[in-house]
């Protein structure tokens, strides 16, 4: 369930540097917050990459066969996202979230 969903939990003071056209909260009055107000999340969609690969395609403005290759790793997290940041998987943000620190448990988050 939810194998390529994150959550990244985040301070509530950078809630201005959110673009929500990169993930699921439509605006910053829609973000859960922490009891003490210091925190907040915002989920988003990655594409995990385990191995690298190539891709060959025709450039038309050469004619020619050309390569590009993608590198191993996590795509799509959006501008927020810093590693400063915890980011989280479904069952570990679940743990978080029904926690003391949160208001309520919310189902899908």
């Amino acid at each position: 369930m939810f194998e390529n969903r994150r959550w990244l939990v985040i301070p509530t003071n950078l809630t201005e540097s959110i673009n929500f056209n990169q993930v699921h909260q439509p605006s910053i009055d829609k973000l859960r917050v922490s009891n003490d107000g210091t925190l907040t999340f915002v989920k988003y969609e990655v594409n995990v990459v385990t191995s690298s690969f190539d891709t060959t395609y025709l450039n038309p403005e050469t004619d020619k066969d050309e390569t590009y290759t993608t590198a191993a790793g996590v795509y799509g997290r959006p501008d927020i996202y810093s590693s400063d940041y915890t980011e989280y998987n479904h069952t570990e943000i679940r743990n978080v979230l029904t926690g003391s620190n949160w208001i309520s448990e919310v189902e899908g988050e």
